[in-house]
């Protein structure tokens, strides 16, 4: 098991398997010591536990909890590109997608849902630059995306 498994467990994280793409795309392309992360959603087995703009259906804290799913999702896509986690150098940029109202400004705090897990997971490795950013919709009526360019 990988330090960042270990971690993982201690955190009671189990990372699932990597959700089919939903259009044309790869869920993770390596290109030389370089990992791009496709938009990640919050999916639990397979489906949406909430769907809806934050402002409106959604709290805060629930699209906290959304952006953190979509960041343990977003590591296995890491773990299905790279098999070992350990190989993960940094998590260089981290960009936040929130469906939200057009009064909605709280886009960082929930997508702090992410960035914190990847920091309690990776440690000085998952420290990143970010982009927070509102967004009218997103697919299948999702709250929050999250994608990310990794080194190695």
């Amino acid at each position: 098991m990988s330090q960042v498994e270990e971690r993982l467990a201690e955190l009671g994280i189990t990372v699932p398997e990597v959700v089919p793409p939903l259009a044309a795309y790869k869920p993770a392309v390596v290109v030389g010591d370089v990992v791009y992360i496709s938009g990640q959603l919050p999916l639990v087995n397979g489906e949406l536990p909430l769907t809806g703009k934050l402002g409106a259906e959604v709290t805060e804290e629930q699209g906290y909890d959304l952006a953190r799913q979509c960041g343990i999702n977003m590591i296995g896509a890491l773990k299905y590109a790279l098999g070992d986690l350990d190989r993960v150098a940094q998590i260089a940029k981290l960009g936040g997608f929130v469906a939200s109202t057009p009064d909605f400004t709280g886009q960082p705090g929930v997508v702090n849902g992410a960035s914190e897990l990847l920091g309690q997971v990776f440690g000085e490795a998952g420290e990143h630059a970010r982009s927070a950013v509102g967004v009218p919709s997103l697919p299948l009526n999702t709250p929050v995306e999250i994608d990310a360019i990794v080194t190695l």
